[in-house]
């Protein structure tokens, strides 16, 4: 199924206007509602109220009646380029706390975000700050790089053989239904240099390296008959190296528009929360990028195992 209820948030700046009009476009290709939200940081404001002495309670009002009237601006500009009513809510506090509560108490499918704008992506790339975003996330977050102006054409989606392989098959199928979909796997030879350093013949590492291979082609197979995409449309490919090298090599290869990475894969899970790989993608990768979270609803309203 089509996601049903997409969430936009915006700090008002180029990035995020991107994300909000790809959300947009997401909405109306699914008949999805839509939500753009803001979420004011007033803390700020007690460091010059004393400046402020004459009236600072007018100050914070004039300041948000200003950002009302910039999301009710926002608002009517989306529903005029694509024809979709979206409800706007201007949140005041901690930025992930209330991101937070909004998705909970209306559920989400889909999580929009800017890759540039003046704090979302920060808050995401750093410290304990990204690990409460995506470690407690209720819905998979699209970090948007592009300008929106067509529907996703082709997607690379990274998988890794961990329990949510198929829920992040099923989630770029349900984000981009009619795009060109390529699955990757990368994989690497345990102690392939261990081995050579050891004596043995180039022949049977050779050998070694093929049957792992086989092995991945034979599990990449299992894996998309057990989603709910169309194989007709995909292509499957394997390749050798460090992963996160490798899914960049093929974004500009293959000119990918949307990559789709999990969050968690096989290591520890210190590096599940923001893995080396999902983090070097987010911060490198040209195109846009889909994090689909293990263990939350996916856009069907059912939970990836």
């Amino acid at each position: 199924m089509k996601p049903s209820h997409i969430v936009a948030a915006t700090d008002f700046s180029a990035s995020a206007r991107h994300a909000a009009e790809r959300a947009a476009r997401l909405a109306a290709e699914s008949a999805a509602a839509l939500s753009l939200v803001h979420v004011a940081d007033l803390a700020p404001l007690a460091k010059i109220r004393k400046l402020l002495a004459n009236d600072p309670e007018r100050f914070e009002q004039q300041l948000l009646e200003d950002l009302r009237r910039r999301m009710h601006d926002l608002g009517q500009s989306i529903a005029a380029r694509f024809d979709v009513q979206a409800s706007v809510c201007l949140a005041c506090g901690d930025l992930l706390g209330e991101l937070q509560v909004l998705t909970s108490e209306a559920p989400a499918d889909l999580m929009v975000l800017g890759a540039r704008g003046e704090r979302y992506l920060r808050h995401m790339m750093l410290g304990s700050t990204a690990e409460r975003l995506l470690g407690s996330a209720h819905c998979p977050m699209l970090v948007v790089k592009q300008v929106a102006h067509e529907t996703y054409r082709h997607v690379l989606v990274a998988v890794d053989f961990s329990s949510g392989t198929e829920a992040a098959l099923n989630l770029a199928h349900q984000v981009a239904p009619s795009a060109e979909l390529t699955v990757l796997h990368v994989f690497d030879v345990p102690f392939e240099g261990q081995l050579r350093y050891a004596g043995v013949d180039e022949e049977k590492i050779q050998y070694y390296r093929q049957q792992a291979r086989r092995q991945a082609e034979e599990a990449l197979q299992d894996r998309l008959a057990l989603s709910a995409v169309d194989t007709g449309r995909v292509r499957l490919m394997v390749a050798q190296g460090q992963a996160s090298e490798r899914i960049l090599e093929q974004e500009q290869n293959l000119d990918c528009d949307l990559i789709v990475v999990g969050k968690h894969g096989e290591g520890k899970f210190e590096e599940l929360i923001l893995g080396s790989t999902t983090k070097h993608i987010l911060a490198e990768s040209q195109c846009d990028v889909l994090v689909s979270i293990q263990g939350t609803a996916s856009c069907s309203g059912s939970h990836a195992a």
